[in-house]
């Protein structure tokens, strides 16, 4: 009786996990897809703010990418973030529009943009849309995303990806979760009617909604705390899944400092929101909220399925020892349903950022995020740092 008990008790929560994981992947697989409806009479006017940090070795090539996608009355605002090099000057010289912010005591994206925001009081515009200094927005991608935005008064997020990349099979691995995260989780909770999440880059705002938004945060994710916080204010963000936004990854040797930023800090701000939602939620009687706290219970991919075959050990071992095997028949059920949806997701939409052959390397990758979740444990991450990318010398 007491080992079922136990039993019953660990394998309850990663089912948990993994049924609210495996919904989201069967709507973006099978739901019903709904196509932005637009006119192009819509376009609202735009100002771009692109936060930089130490970004004068590449921004400019990002600069003369965007300006052709700038309307006559659009703007593009480079906030030069607590910069050493020099990031304003050649940002000044591809054509943007610069500000500079000296100030280390308060670093991060959030004070950036606060700053801009502050900057842009005078003479606001319609839409703002916040890009990072080293992305690139399709074309097409900024009026689009901009309209959805001013259209529903509120938030848009287009589809931030990584390049792909087969320099290494870790960097492989490491971005097709990122298109589980940043694609197909959120068109699945966009076809379930929930709420988007905010992802840092490629955003377009309202700006009658970002004008208060509480930006001046250091937060490691304060895309997602934005996100909560209009969900909050009844202004839950949109996917705008035709809108694409491109970055290229990490350098392989700040792959896992990336990866450790930004899953600390899901991890703390999920702790902190997951069930003040979920009572938010029951209270106003609000799906939207119920599914976003819903989902803030569920951790990065590799974590959730580390732990959910740690787990699912655990629970044959007690059923050796004469518990119920009921628990962890339903978890070795939902694992498998869980890896059968990956797989497919793979084969209609992953091939380009994952090779056949790394597929195999996915227990290894998994092993390698290890101290990633140690950290956690012992010593979250809480300051924000920059991360290199493919090719770019050390600071």
């Amino acid at each position: 009786m007491i080992a079922s008990a136990l039993g019953w008790a660990l394998l309850t929560p990663p089912g948990i996990m993994l049924t609210i994981l495996n919904i989201e992947l069967v709507a973006a697989l099978f739901g019903k897809r709904r196509p932005p409806r637009i006119v192009d009479n819509e376009r609202p006017i735009v100002t771009v703010i692109m936060p930089a940090h130490n970004e004068g070795a590449r921004i400019a090539p990002f600069i003369e990418k965007l300006l052709p996608q700038l309307g006559e009355s659009d703007r593009l605002l480079v906030v030069a973030d607590n910069c050493s090099d020099d990031t304003a000057a050649v940002a000044r010289a591809a054509g943007a529009e610069v500000i500079e912010r000296q100030d280390p005591d308060r670093r991060g994206k959030g004070y950036a943009l606060a700053y801009g925001r502050d900057h842009l009081r005078s003479n606001p515009p319609e839409c703002v849309v916040v890009l990072d200094a080293d992305c690139e927005l399709e074309a097409g991608a900024l009026p689009l995303v901009a309209i959805m935005a001013v259209k529903h008064g509120g938030a848009a997020q287009s589809c931030y990806l990584m390049r792909p990349n087969f320099s290494s099979p870790m960097v492989e691995i490491s971005n097709f979760a990122f298109l589980i995260k940043n694609r197909v989780r959120l068109r699945g909770m966009t076809r379930l009617g929930a709420p988007s999440l905010l992802v840092g880059t490629g955003m377009a705002f309202d700006w009658r909604l970002f004008v208060d938004a509480p930006l001046a945060t250091g937060d490691l994710v304060e895309d997602l705390a934005l996100a909560i916080d209009f969900v909050k204010m009844g202004k839950p963000p949109l996917f705008v899944e035709e809108a694409q936004t491109w970055s290229d990854h990490a350098a392989a040797a700040d792959t896992l400092v990336q990866r450790t930023r930004w899953e600390h800090g899901f991890v703390t701000t999920a702790r902190r929101n997951a069930l003040p939602l979920l009572l938010d939620a029951v209270r106003n009687m609000s799906f939207g909220r119920l599914w976003l706290g819903l989902h803030l219970l569920v951790p990065p991919l590799a974590f959730l399925m580390a732990f959910s075959f740690a787990i699912l050990a655990a629970g044959a071992m007690l059923t050796l020892l004469g518990a119920s095997p009921l628990p962890t028949v339903i978890l070795a059920g939902a694992l498998t349903i869980t890896t059968t949806l990956l797989v497919l997701i793979w084969a209609r939409e992953g091939r380009a950022m994952l090779a056949p052959a790394t597929l195999l390397r996915i227990p290894i990758y998994i092993l390698w995020k290890i101290p990633i979740y140690l950290r956690l444990i012992r010593k979250p991450e809480t300051e924000w740092q920059r991360t290199r990318r493919q090719g770019e010398p050390s600071e």
